[in-house]
């Protein structure tokens, strides 16, 4: 849309024109903006026609994008350096609140008077127990250059008219998240592509199940919008086997605070926009049982994460988050009781008597004759004289006992 000069359309004129729902399921109204400064014009008053677009439906205690949709726009005077334009959109969301207010890039600047039309996104905060709908009301637009900084133009509107998003299911609720990408290349400079804000479609796929000590993967997927620029290939880009490598950022049960998965890239052509991979997996290890939260974190192109061709940095306030459970990696044994029966039937005892003998054993001891010792006769072995006193010795019972029988045999003849 070009930028149109009148003097006949004073501060504060507005209209107001109201659009159908856009596809992607969102809301768009247009709001008149009355613009005076240096950088338009510096003799007269510029309308111009922006837009503001929110998803139809957003979930209370969410995020969800506002959108502002800056038109093209014409110079007073052409930048004699290549710039960009630098966006100031001051907006009341009622209830809620802007989570990241304050100047956002534009469309890139060349050497000439034209400005190419280019959307910057802000993030609007939406209460928990928020009913009903969410109401944005536009305030005052400032637009500069980004060098020299001295040329703006401020725009307002009076309007009275705001722009609804019903309080529902959808829209912030989904599964999907546009994260604005600020790009640029590792030089730094010296490609009229870059910096780029990129905007990107993101959505986390989680694992429907994980353990404690396990892998878990994460199917990342992303598709470039037509609301912001385009992410080319720059000069010097890799154009055998490049890879795309995504970064999440996590927390809870355990797990590391970032991790990273690559894909490879199809066919590239330099100064062309990149097509982006179809999906990449992410890897991440929980070490305990909990809630695993996961954001979109920082994009990198090239052959090398470490030192990648293009680097995107995500924001780091005002992503949408997805969790997923992590359980035991051992599950708890399940004891069964079989019941008892107390009632028994007595058994019979049987007894065994069993009688024993005992025979006491024969005593082994013995008497021996202390070696060397002297022979006097005593002990269990006599010596040889004591054999010789035992046998006179018997030899005198024996003739007393037989002398004893003569005598008594003649006693009895004589009587």
């Amino acid at each position: 849309m070009g930028l149109t000069g009148t003097l006949a359309i004073f501060v504060g004129s507005i209209f107001v024109v109201s659009t159908p729902t856009a596809a992607l399921a969102a809301v768009t109204k247009q709001f008149s903006y009355a613009c005076t400064g240096s950088l338009l014009s510096s003799t007269t008053t510029q309308t111009v026609s922006v837009g503001l677009s929110a998803p139809d439906s957003v979930t209370a205690g969410t995020t969800f994008d506002l959108t502002v949709k800056i038109p093209e726009l014409t110079l007073a005077t052409a930048p004699t350096a290549a710039t960009t334009l630098q966006v100031n959109a001051t907006m009341t969301p009622t209830p809620g609140s802007i989570q990241d207010p304050g100047a956002k890039t534009g469309a890139n600047v060349t050497t000439s008077t034209t400005v190419p039309a280019k959307d910057v996104v802000y993030k609007v905060s939406v209460p928990t127990g928020t009913t009903g709908k969410v109401s944005v009301k536009p305030g005052q637009l400032v637009l500069s250059l980004l060098s020299p900084s001295t040329a703006t133009t401020t725009c307002t509107t009076q309007s009275t008219e705001v722009l609804d998003v019903t309080i529902g299911t959808g829209g912030g609720g989904g599964t999907d998240d546009v994260v604005e990408y600020d790009c640029d290349v590792a030089s730094g400079g010296g490609d009229a592509d870059y910096p780029a804000d990129v905007d990107i479609k993101v959505t986390m796929t989680p694992p429907t199940s994980a353990t404690a000590n396990a892998d878990a993967s994460i199917t990342w997927t992303g598709v470039v919008q037509s609301t912001g620029q385009s992410l080319k290939a720059p000069t010097g880009f890799p154009t055998t086997s490049p890879k795309m490598f995504v970064t999440v950022k996590a927390s809870g049960a355990g797990v590391p605070t970032t991790a990273t998965g690559e894909a490879t890239l199809g066919t590239v052509t330099i100064g062309q926009p990149i097509t982006l991979p179809t999906s990449v997996t992410v890897k991440i290890k929980p070490t305990t049982t909990g809630t695993v939260t996961l954001t979109a974190g920082d994009l990198a192109f090239g052959t090398s994460a470490s030192s990648p061709s293009i680097k995107c940095l995500a924001p780091t306030t005002g992503l949408k988050t997805f969790t997923f459970q992590v359980g035991s990696s051992t599950g708890t044994p399940t004891t069964s009781s079989t019941p008892t029966n107390t009632t028994s039937t007595p058994k019979p005892t049987k007894t065994s008597t069993a009688t024993v003998t005992v025979t006491p054993s024969s005593s082994t001891k013995k008497s021996k004759t202390p070696k060397a010792g002297a022979d006097t006769g005593g002990g269990g072995e006599a010596g040889p004289d004591g054999r010789m006193f035992i046998l006179t010795g018997t030899a005198l019972v024996g003739a007393a006992a037989v002398g004893g029988l003569v005598m008594r045999r003649r006693n009895a003849t004589r009587g």
